[in-house]
């Protein structure tokens, strides 16, 4: 099944957001997300299970960094997020 997730994470106590957050949407493109930086939060689809390991091993990666908060919003409703057919 696919879906769609809305993720916004957020670094604490660093005083250079990008690189955490480039980072962070860089380990999910490589797994074979599609990926959309917006202002205050991304959008990210694919294949649900791909998703959910993705998105684990990308927080743990970004917590090695420092603090860190995720917030993750998932719908196999939106665009994009349809059933497979078949």
């Amino acid at each position: 099944m696919n879906v769609q997730a809305e993720v916004s994470l957020y670094p604490l106590r660093t005083p250079t957001l990008m690189e955490s957050i480039d980072g962070f949407a860089g380990y999910l493109r490589r797994a074979g997300l599609d990926v959309e930086i917006g202002p205050m939060s991304s959008r990210i689809s694919g294949r649900c299970q791909d998703l959910f390991r993705a998105l684990g091993q990308a927080f743990e990666d970004a917590a090695h960094g420092g603090d860190t908060v995720l917030t993750v919003k998932v719908s196999n409703a939106c665009p994009g997020g349809r059933p497979e057919s078949g």
